[in-house]
């Protein structure tokens, strides 16, 4: 695998480093002198120096082989310009983009940059995940495939609490894929019982989460099903 990283701060470093120790070929780039000059120090040939948004240092990095296209510049717009480059130019099958400010992350989105990391959305969604109180979590969204999945902490006297998971009211497009409880998962059964405290994944179509947290939680009116 040949995998091209705009952007040599920690986590391009970092991510070079790492790659390489794995026998991956690996080229970075870096548009400031400086900087350039320090990770030659370590990484000599598998760095380059250049402005990564431009076509002809892309290309002297053999853009046209490369089969991961990684933009983890300190510039939003230079990541969303790096990917579309490496993906509508040079038909790059797969490429990862840093979103330093989250509330970019849409623009990416719309623009195809998928997968976009935030490194403060992914925070979040941990904290998130160690707070039951926050409700529902959102633990992956397949934008292409138009799927979710999604955390749900089962409340006591809810509508799922006692049920087998065949009996919980979902609607068409949702279903059940694993349960925590006590410290461990498992893929539940259909006569498998929802117990309160039980920590449920789902896959679901996009939108259907209101219908769904209803079932899950207290006080809230529950969803009836399509089926």
């Amino acid at each position: 695998m040949y995998v091209i990283i705009a952007g040599a701060g920690k986590v391009g470093w970092n991510l070079a480093r790492e790659l390489i120790a794995k026998d991956r070929e690996v080229t970075l780039i870096e548009s400031d002198h400086s900087r350039y000059r320090v990770v030659e120090e370590e990484l000599e040939h598998a760095v380059q120096y250049g402005d990564a948004t431009e076509l002809w240092v892309l290309e002297r990095a053999g853009i046209q082989r490369a089969d991961l296209m990684i933009a983890v510049t300190g510039d939003d717009e230079d990541n969303i310009l790096i990917c579309q480059m490496a993906k509508e130019k040079y038909n790059v099958q797969r490429i990862v983009a840093r979103v330093n400010n989250p509330r970019n992350l849409q623009h990416f989105r719309m623009l195809g940059i998928q997968p976009a990391v935030s490194a403060t959305d992914l925070i979040l969604r941990l904290i998130e995940h160690e707070v039951p109180e926050y409700g529902l979590i959102q633990l992956l969204a397949l934008e292409e495939e138009h799927l979710e999945i999604i955390e749900l902490e089962v409340g006591e006297g809810s509508v799922a609490a006692g049920r087998r998971v065949q009996d919980v009211p979902l609607p068409d497009g949702s279903l059940i894929i694993s349960v925590l409880r006590g410290g461990a998962g498992f893929v539940p059964k259909s006569e498998t019982v929802i117990e309160a405290g039980d920590q449920v994944l789902l896959i679901l179509d996009p939108g259907l989460e209101s219908r769904i947290t209803g079932q899950f939680t207290v006080g809230q009116a529950g969803v009836s099903t399509n089926a």
